[in-house]
């Protein structure tokens, strides 16, 4: 089913935008993950819309885990977790059920569901689905975390601004730093920036992307497979469940087409009775498999679709082309708020491939390096 991903981990989704529930799956998950629920609700944070550049829809977001948890840890069998939708709207839909909204997927779900899907608020294409991705993708963080896999995301690019780059001799510092920002930038300027520009798009009502950067480190030698079970295949499968998301690449991606091979490819070193690469090109990742290396992932996430500005579309009741002006609780960017999702989302995808390779146990054991 399109609603699930994995091998030997899989992450089922379910619900709509403005239904009674939203909730996820997690099948496969090893058994003695510790539930911490702080550090679920900081990450569930992290989502939730804050101040004038997000949406004026506040959820409470408090997952309910109904099943798979005993004494507050995981018991091995599948993991259930529910979150209601309370503060719900749907009246702003109504005038416009018959009018597909430019760059959402109105049109595609009339015609894929024969009409019979649940527009309001995007149904189950919405991105208040994401919430769900979230609170399982925490627990799968938790795991990692027990073996010192850390994983942290920053706006590298909104519109025209660009953050600073990871430096990567004190990267725990900045993934501490970062994980405990709502705006997760490195430099506090470019940040206070980005804010004002978000807020300007609001005002003109207008909307704002960008391109999120990835690092995981610690990762295990040896994840993935070749061909069409690789590293990257798994992630950006994954990736593009999340519906804002166009664009994926590893390591420096796109930009090879502007090197050379002699300063594209990562020299091979031995330091300190490891082996290493002297520079991270290829993002942690060679024939699809992981080399020990940083991953490296970076994720464009598309402008907002809703905005408040009258659109061309067409009356699918009349057959007559139309115009449209979208009243409701829209984000005039939500990067910032994607960020974690973008998180979650690999931590679970990450799981799934250190327990297709080491086993349910794997959280019992040591990885070999």
């Amino acid at each position: 089913m399109s609603n699930t991903i994995g091998n030997n981990l899989t992450l089922t989704i379910f619900g709509e935008s403005h239904g009674k529930m939203i909730g996820a799956t997690l099948d496969g998950l090893p058994s003695g993950i510790k539930i911490d629920e702080d550090f679920i609700e900081l990450q569930m944070s992290k989502r939730r819309a804050k101040g004038n550049i997000s949406t004026q829809r506040h959820e409470e977001d408090i997952p309910n885990i109904i099943s798979g948890v005993f004494n507050g840890y995981t018991t091995g069998t599948p993991l259930t977790l529910l979150i209601q939708n309370k503060d719900t709207r749907s009246v702003d839909y109504e005038k416009t059920k018959n009018i597909p909204r430019p760059g959402h997927a109105d049109y595609t779900a009339k015609i894929k569901y024969y009409n019979f899907q649940d527009y309001r608020g995007g149904g189950h294409f919405s991105g208040r689905l994401t919430a769900a991705i979230v609170a399982a993708g925490a627990i799968c963080m938790l795991a990692l975390r027990e073996k010192k896999i850390y994983i942290s995301t920053h706006i590298k690019q909104l519109y025209n601004l660009y953050d600073d780059d990871f430096d990567f001799e004190n990267i725990l510092d900045q993934f501490e730093e970062l994980n405990n920002k709502d705006f997760a930038v490195l430099n506090n300027k470019i940040s206070k920036k980005m804010v004002e520009i978000i807020d300007d798009a609001r005002l003109d009502l207008d909307s704002l992307g960008g391109v999120l950067e990835t690092v995981v480190i610690n990762l295990p030698k040896g994840l993935g497979d070749p061909l069409f079970n690789s590293v990257e295949g798994n992630i950006a499968k994954a990736l593009f469940g999340i519906g804002a998301i166009k664009g994926v690449e590893f390591g420096q991606g796109f930009n090879f087409a502007n090197m050379k091979g002699s300063n594209s490819n990562d020299p091979i070193r031995v330091k300190d009775k490891k082996v290493i690469s002297t520079t991270n090109n290829n993002g942690g990742i060679n024939g699809g498999i992981t080399n020990g290396m940083p991953l490296i992932v970076k994720t464009v996430v598309k402008p907002t679709s809703s905005i408040a500005r009258k659109q061309e579309s067409i009356d699918m009741e009349t057959n007559m082309n139309t115009t449209l002006e979208i009243t409701g609780r829209h984000d005039p960017a939500i990067i910032h708020r994607a960020r974690v999702v973008v998180d979650c989302m690999i931590s679970i995808v990450l799981l799934d491939l250190i327990v297709t390779r080491y086993g349910q146990d794997w959280s019992k054991t040591i990885c070999e390096d």
